[in-house]
């Protein structure tokens, strides 16, 4: 068996974004909120996430909704916790995983960290600021 390779492009991020979504569909804590309040039509929404990785994983520029906008719509019809991000973390990071590994594949994680934090800050109506969570070194 070989050892996954890195993420290159669009490609890869689509199948990414794509078995992410097969998951959280089938998850008992994302799938309802997925299917039942969001209501996502998979065959449109993937083309759209998969323009926002690219933009992030490889500054594609293609990517131009508000990710905030859309989750708090969905926050206040049913609110978002932590829990919600952490397991959608989770979710990602094992896909990611099982899929690649390298430096775009650990970016991807991360980056996935940072938006949850964000995200959950701003539905909280807290500082957003990355300035606040920076870590001084040495």
């Amino acid at each position: 068996m070989t050892a996954p390779r890195d993420l290159t492009g669009r490609d890869d991020v689509l199948a990414v974004v794509t078995e992410f979504y097969r998951r959280a569909f089938a998850d008992g804590v994302l799938g309802p909120i997925f299917r039942d309040v969001a209501r996502l039509d998979l065959a449109a929404h993937l083309p759209v996430i998969a323009d926002f990785w690219d933009t992030v994983l490889f500054r594609a520029g293609t990517y131009r909704r508000n990710l905030l906008r859309v989750h708090a719509d969905l926050h206040e019809e049913f609110p978002l916790t932590a829990a919600h991000f952490a397991r959608w973390l989770a979710l990602w990071a094992r896909t990611v995983d099982e899929l690649f590994a390298g430096e775009k594949a650990d970016l991807a994680k991360a980056q996935a960290v940072r938006i949850a934090r964000s995200l959950v800050r701003r539905l909280r109506h807290e500082d957003a600021s990355e300035l606040n969570t920076i870590e001084v070194r040495p």
